[in-house]
C-alpha cells in the first residue's frame, strides 16, 4: 500500500513539474512545513519530542523522507519554473534549511538560503529559500519581538531581507510566523497584535525613506485576513481606489468571501492562515518587478486526503497528535505570480 502511494505522489509531483507556464511569470512562495526538526537533540531549546526517542519517535529515516517530500511540494509549484523564493516556517535550525537546499529535490535548482536563530522555546525558526542564479540577496537581518505585557516569552524573530532581481529593482521581504492560538483565541490576541505593530513600525520606516519602496509581507499568522491584528494594526486593506500611498493589501482579502477554500483546514473549516500583503507600488508597478495576477493556494491533490469526520478534503499532514502519518505538513503553500523587466503589454 505505501508503494502504491509513493507512485502516485510521484506521478502526480512529474504532472505539476513538466507543466511549463506558458506566461513567462514567476512565484514567489510560502509554506509552513509542519515541525520540520532535525532528528538530534538541541540541549539548548525543546526539541526532545522530535528526537529517535521522543514521544513522536522522529528518526533520521522520517526526517529526510519529509526533507525530500517538502523539495518535492516545493519543485512541483513551480510548475517548470520552481519559485524564486520560497519562505518557510516551522523549521528548527540551519542544518534543516541547508539538507533542504542540498539534500532535497531542490539542489539541481540552485537554492541558498537565509535563516537566523531565534529564542523560540521549540527552536522553531522561519527562513528565505533563494534561487541564487535568479535572484541576489543584498542585506538581511532578524528583527525581534518581545512584548512588554510577557517579558518572560520567548518568541520568534521575523526574518527581514532585501532582494535584487534581474531588472536591478529590489523587494523588501518579511517573513513571518506569529505566535499560536495554543491556549485560546482571545488569550493570544495581544500577542499577534503585537507582532502586527512590529511589523507596521518596520514598513512605516520603509516608507518614510520610500515612499514607492516594493515591500511583500508574508508567512504564516495564525489569524485571518480579516482580524485585528491584520486590519486595525497592521492596517493590511482590500486592494481599492483613492487610498493612501502607504497602504498596505492583503492579498488575501477577497479570499475570505469563498467558503471551503484556504491553506489550512479547523475542523471544517478552511482558512487562509497563510498571507501575502504587499505595498501599492508592488502591487500597481507596470515595469522592474511586480504582481501578476491573484494570489493562490496550492492544493494539488497529492497534497491532501479524504476528510472522513467533516466531509470533504483536508491537509495530508505530518503528524495527527502524536501519530505519525507520514503526509506533507498541516498548511498548504501559497503563491504569487510576478513579472521582472520594463512594460509588459500583456500584463493585467
Amino acid at each position: 500500500m505505501k508503494k502504491i502511494f509513493c507512485l502516485t505522489c510521484i506521478l502526480f509531483v512529474y504532472v505539476y513539474v513538466v507543466a511549463q507556464n506558458s506566461d513567462s511569470t514567476h512565484k514567489i512562495m510560502f509554506y509552513n512545513v509542519e515541525n520540520l526538526f532535525h532528528p538530534s537533540d538541541d540541549s539548548l531549546t525543546a526539541d526532545d519530542d522530535f528526537t529517535p526517542t521522543g514521544s513522536y519517535h522522529w528518526t533520521y529515516k522520517k526526517y529526510y523522507l519529509k526533507i525530500s517530500m517538502v523539495g518535492k511540494v516545493i519543485v512541483a509549484a513551480g510548475m517548470g519554473d520552481p519559485p524564486w523564493l520560497v519562505g518557510l516556517a516551522e523549521i528548527e535550525n540551519e542544518q534543516v534549511v541547508r539538507d533542504l537546499c542540498f539534500r532535497s529535490p531542490l539542489k539541481k535548482y540552485g537554492y541558498r538560503y537565509v535563516h537566523y536563530d531565534s529564542p523560540d522555546r521549540r527552536g522553531v525558526d522561519v527562513a528565505l529559500l533563494y534561487r541564487d542564479s535568479c535572484v541576489q540577496v543584498l542585506r538581511s537581518r532578524k528583527v525581534p519581538v518581545a512584548f512588554p505585557f510577557d517579558t518572560v516569552a520567548r518568541n520568534r524573530d521575523m526574518l527581514y531581507a532585501v532582494v535584487r532581481f534581474p531588472s536591478g529593482d529590489s523587494l523588501h521581504v518579511f517573513i513571518n510566523h506569529w505566535t499560536s492560538r495554543y491556549g485560546g483565541y482571545a488569550a493570544t490576541v495581544p500577542k499577534r497584535n503585537h507582532y502586527a505593530k512590529v511589523l507596521r513600525r518596520c514598513v512605516d520606516s520603509l516608507m518614510d525613506e520610500n515612499p514607492y519602496a516594493k515591500i511583500l509581507i508574508t508567512g504564516d499568522f495564525n489569524d485571518y485576513a480579516n482580524d485585528e491584528s491584520m486590519l486595525f494594526h497592521l492596517r493590511a486593506k482590500e486592494f481599492g481606489p483613492y487610498l493612501p500611498r502607504d497602504t498596505l493589501y492583503n492579498l488575501m482579502l477577497p479570499l475570505t468571501r469563498q467558503s471551503r477554500y484556504g491553506s489550512h483546514k479547523h475542523e471544517d473549516f478552511w482558512g487562509c492562515l497563510d498571507q501575502f500583503v504587499v505595498s501599492d507600488a508592488w502591487l500597481t508597478a507596470t515595469s522592474g518587478v511586480r504582481q501578476v495576477g491573484e494570489a493562490q493556494v496550492f492544493d494539488a491533490e497529492f497534497l491532501l486526503v479524504e476528510d472522513e469526520k467533516y466531509g470533504g478534503k483536508k491537509n495530508y499532514r505530518t503528524f495527527l497528535g502524536p501519530r505519525y502519518i507520514g503526509g506533507f505538513a498541516d498548511h498548504l503553500p501559497v503563491y504569487v505570480r510576478f513579472r521582472d523587466g520594463d512594460v509588459a503589454e500583456e500584463d493585467p
